[in-house]
């Protein structure tokens, strides 16, 4: 049975300070103000332009991409999992080694650059490699952060990320961090726990579907602004990278952002972290 963890009733300043970091990272400039910034044009536009085919081709390869990340996620339950200091893992308090971002973001670069030549044509291909490079990154800034990735419900949180982003057609695209999350906390749980009890025969089993649903909703949407970039004529190998780097940034950014709230909500309890995270709106606008 692990110990109680012991909870401390206030942030300290250079934690308060930490949260208003995190803040400014999840709650500011959606993906497709940095793509429109990176393409220079209004990613709405070249939606907009995006033919009718598109969407099932984005639907179908993001389905496949979410499901390779999935099968990354269960195959060595109970295993350490891009864990670099195990203690730190188990604890929650102290931290792993700094994660690689840059590492992945090369990677990312280079499949961009790959499939900017072919565009909607090369996504089937790219987007299940670039998805399963950007959800190991997510792991690693996930165990830098503290979580124990040996587990089921941290994998899945890893998973959520690309459902905790915010798209231009998405209806609730004013909706705050922790009420996106909470969208998604039920249906972690109740996929945690199937995990937990049938492992990888949970595959396929409702509550799991239901999760993979949700998250398949929004990183869509995602994918779609990430198309739609790239739908300039000609943008070529180049820019390709560009907008992968900008892509995968981003979801960098929301993991970094989401897996220091859940350190801090382990040191502090989740309402003292919420109550501090409406408190730093001032200093996260």
């Amino acid at each position: 049975m692990e110990p109680i963890p012991f909870v401390e009733p206030s942030l300290s300043p250079e934690d308060m300070a930490t949260l208003a970091l995190a803040k400014r990272t999840l709650e500011t400039q959606p993906l497709a103000m940095k793509l429109a910034g990176a393409v220079g044009a209004p990613i709405e536009r070249l939606m907009s332009k995006l033919p009718a085919a598109a969407h099932d081709t984005i639907a179908q390869a993001t389905r496949r991409a979410l499901d390779k990340s999935l099968q990354a996620a269960v195959a060595t339950l109970g295993a350490p999992y891009l864990i670099a200091d195990e203690s730190a893992a188990v604890s929650g308090r102290a931290l792993g080694a700094a994660p690689r971002d840059w590492l992945h973001k090369v990677a990312v670069a280079t499949t961009g650059a790959a499939g900017g030549a072919f565009g909607l044509l090369a996504l089937p291909a790219e987007l299940p490699v670039t998805t399963t490079l950007m959800f190991r990154s997510i792991c690693d800034i996930a165990r830098s952060e503290g979580e124990d990735l040996r587990g089921v419900e941290a994998r899945l949180q890893c998973l959520a990320v690309f459902g905790m982003g915010r798209g231009v057609q998405d209806e609730d695209a004013d909706l705050g961090y922790f009420i996106a999350r909470g969208a998604l906390a039920q249906a972690i749980s109740k996929a945690s726990s199937e995990l937990a009890s049938k492992g990888v025969a949970a595959h396929g089993t409702p509550a799991l579907m239901r999760l993979m649903n949700t998250i398949a909703a929004r990183f869509s949407a995602q994918v779609s602004e990430q198309v739609a970039a790239k739908s300039i004529p000609a943008i070529g190998a180049v820019l390709g990278a560009v907008v992968n780097t900008v892509f995968i940034d981003h979801f960098q950014q929301t993991a970094h952002g989401h897996f220091t709230v859940r350190r801090l909500e382990r040191r502090y309890g989740s309402e003292a972290v919420q109550a501090a995270y409406r408190a730093a709106a001032s200093s996260a606008t």
